[in-house]
């Protein structure tokens, strides 16, 4: 899958089929907040009607567009 890291298919879509690139691009497009890691990925997080009051995180390479991982992110406060 164009878009995405070998992890993210293999392992994150595997054991969270909740997730979908879709979805994962539609929180890097709405997200309410953008965060550069020290390694140079790249958080988003966005509160999709999906998931009620949870957040959703998106982590992408240092291009900003490779998806690398995802998760619900129950600790976020916005």
């Amino acid at each position: 899958m164009e878009g995405t890291t070998n992890y993210f298919q293999k392992e994150i879509l595997k054991k969270r089929p909740y997730l979908s690139i879709e979805l994962c691009r539609k929180v890097m497009q709405t997200s309410i907040k953008k965060e550069v890691q020290p390694d140079g990925r790249i958080r988003f997080w966005a509160k999709l009607e999906k998931f009620g009051d949870k957040y959703l995180r998106v982590v992408t390479l240092e291009d900003g567009y490779t998806i690398h991982n995802a998760f619900l992110d129950r600790g976020f406060k916005s």
